[in-house]
């Protein structure tokens, strides 16, 4: 029984899915934008990647398990790095693969 518990606890975690956020940000028109708004946010505690379309104005950031993203220091990124963050949106992620 210990083991059975063990093996659903392991496995919940693994199948967990970090937080997932989409930040519509103002101001994005080319590469060199989008390189300052990654570096800026990048440096925030817990930021595990960064995705962004500079087309559609949208970065998606992926935080380390368990780290949230407050668009309070969402917005102080992006404002560093000279945009404006329209809107933070939470994604609901599909699980994490499970590695072998």
């Amino acid at each position: 029984m210990f083991l059975t518990m063990a093996l659903a606890l392991m496995a919940t975690g693994v199948l967990a899915a970090p937080p997932l956020y989409r930040l519509h940000v103002d101001g994005l028109s080319c590469p060199f934008c989008a390189y300052g708004l990654e570096k800026k946010l990048g440096e925030v505690d817990g930021v595990q990647s960064l995705e962004t379309n500079i087309k559609e104005g949208i970065v998606t950031v992926t935080m380390k398990d368990g780290t949230p993203l407050s668009e309070t220091t969402a917005k102080q990124a992006i404002k560093a790095a000279g945009f404006s963050l329209r809107r933070l949106e939470p994604v609901q992620s599909a699980p994490a693969a499970q590695t072998k």
